[in-house]
């Protein structure tokens, strides 16, 4: 998927995955901050805000050229 990318084009994906988990980030603040919050809903939140980290890395990695050995 990411090899048929061009540079351009990761750096688009890249500033949309860090918008939503910078959106991500804002939602669980708030959910953590109400006692009436519910759990559930907390760690579905944060289970998605890591996989977006984990694609975040992968595109950033994918940024970088590769260095010949």
């Amino acid at each position: 998927m990411i090899e048929n990318l061009d540079p351009a084009q990761i750096a688009r994906k890249l500033a949309e995955l860090r918008m939503e988990h910078r959106d991500l980030d804002a939602a669980i603040d708030r959910l953590v901050r109400d006692a009436d919050a519910d759990e559930l809903s907390v760690k579905r939140l944060k289970k998605r805000r890591l996989l977006l980290k984990d694609c975040i890395s992968r595109l950033e990695s994918a940024l970088i050229p590769d260095e010949p050995a």
